[in-house]
């Protein structure tokens, strides 16, 4: 699993990443607002208030919201998150 050691919120709803391995990139988080959960995202002040979870070593918010981080490291590289995955799974069998 991939740790983000860094967060910054960005405008147009996107946020920049840094990972444990030093990648780094930014994520547009945008069609996932207003949807489900991500409704809280419509007040930018909520959005703009993301931390790092000390627990998963992902991006969340207050009230449980949180995404996942090799789907993030995925859309950081510009990759499909099944091949992340894949990879992980051949490095820890």
């Amino acid at each position: 699993m991939h740790e983000i050691i860094e967060v910054k919120p960005l405008s147009n709803y996107r946020v920049w990443i840094k990972f444990s391995d030093g990648v780094e990139g930014t994520v547009d988080l945008s069609e996932l607002v207003g949807e489900g959960v991500f409704k809280a995202w419509e007040d930018i002040e909520f959005f703009n208030s993301v931390y790092i979870d000390p627990e998963s070593h992902t991006i969340a918010w207050k009230g449980g919201i949180d995404l996942c981080p090799d789907n993030l490291y995925a859309k950081v590289l510009g990759v499909e998150p099944l091949s992340i995955l894949k990879k992980e799974l051949v490095v820890n069998y």
